[in-house]
Parts: C-alpha cells; structure tokens; sequence
C-alpha cells in the first residue's frame, strides 16, 4: 500500500513509485478490428454522399474533400490503434485508480477508492470476439472506464475494488461509532 505521507505530497514523487500495468496484445487486436468497423462506416457514408450528391452535381471541391476525408480516416485507422495501445496504463492502490490513455490528446483520470458509487464490467461485441472487458467505475463526478482487459482481469479488479470499498465502509462505521460513543461520554 502506498501512503502518501511515505513518499511525499508532490505528484512527481507520487508518479515515481506507481506500478503501471499495460494492455495485453488482444487489446491491440481488438482496437485495430474496432477501428476498422468504424472506418468502414465513416468511408460508407462519404460513399453515400459522394454517390448521391457530389458526383451527379458535379462539385469538384466535394470530391477533394471526399478523398482528403477518406486518406485522414484510413491513416486514422492504421496508426491510431498503435499510438493508443502503447500509451495506454493504468494503477490501482489502494487509495486510488490512476488510468493514462489518448493518442493526440493524452488524459489522466485519477479516482479515489473512497469516491466510488458503483462498479460494473461491460464487454461489447468486439470485445467478446477479442475476451477483453471494460471496468466501469462511477463515481459522483461522473464515469471512469479502464479499457481493454483481459476477462479474468476485469473480474479481477472489479472484485478487488468491491472488497477495497466495503474495507472503507467498514472502517468509516467504526470511525462513526466511535465519534458517537465519545459525544454520549
């Protein structure tokens, strides 16, 4: 366990001493198969466009921006997977979850344990294809999701995080009864 009054308050101090876990390869696969569906329907409906509207009118800028469109989304398609698989980690302690994930766009979501309303595992259709699952973890500000986990994995955590939170619960009443006892005294 990991407190902070061990290894100082400053977030660089915090970063140095957390394990980050990476994604299995069946992650990569599932994100490469996942982005290819959604390629073909983004190229589906410039096709559809393209076919009923920009080639019988004739507009010649509709069709550079059709093929310029098309190039973004099949190199979108091809690099984007990689670039997410590898930036992607994530840390749980047992005070916080700390997930690391973008391609263009790096973000961070930090979520105290003690913040947690509820837990769930979802798996679409990619994902039962690949056996990877999402944890979604709900908190007051909104939703959390560590993406791409092994089954076992996501069941894993989601069972660890439920017994971390009844930890917590159970000493938040004990704390509570005795604050009681104190103010009967």
């Amino acid at each position: 366990m990991i407190k902070p009054h061990e290894y100082g308050t400053g977030e660089d101090k915090m970063q140095e001493h957390l394990q980050y876990e990476k994604l299995s390869k069946r992650a990569l696969y599932c994100m490469y198969t996942a982005g290819a569906a959604g390629g073909v329907i983004a190229l589906a409906i410039i096709g559809a466009v393209d076919y009923f509207w920009i080639f019988p009118e004739d507009i010649t800028v509709g069709k550079w921006i059709s093929m310029i469109l098309a190039v973004l989304i099949l190199a979108d398609v091809l690099i984007s997977p990689y670039f997410r698989y590898h930036r992607y980690r994530y840390s749980i302690n047992e005070e916080y979850i700390d997930i690391i994930e973008g391609y263009l766009f790096v973000k961070r979501n930090i979520v105290p344990i003690e913040r947690i309303h509820k837990i769930q595992t979802k798996k679409g259709p990619v994902d039962q294809i690949f056996r990877v699952a999402k944890v979604i973890v709900t908190t007051g500000g909104g939703d959390v999701t560590i993406s791409f986990l092994e089954d076992e994995r996501a069941e894993q955590i989601a069972d660890s995080l439920r017994k971390r939170i009844n930890e917590i619960v159970s000493e938040q009443r004990e704390q509570d009864g005795q604050e009681e006892e104190y103010g009967r005294e």
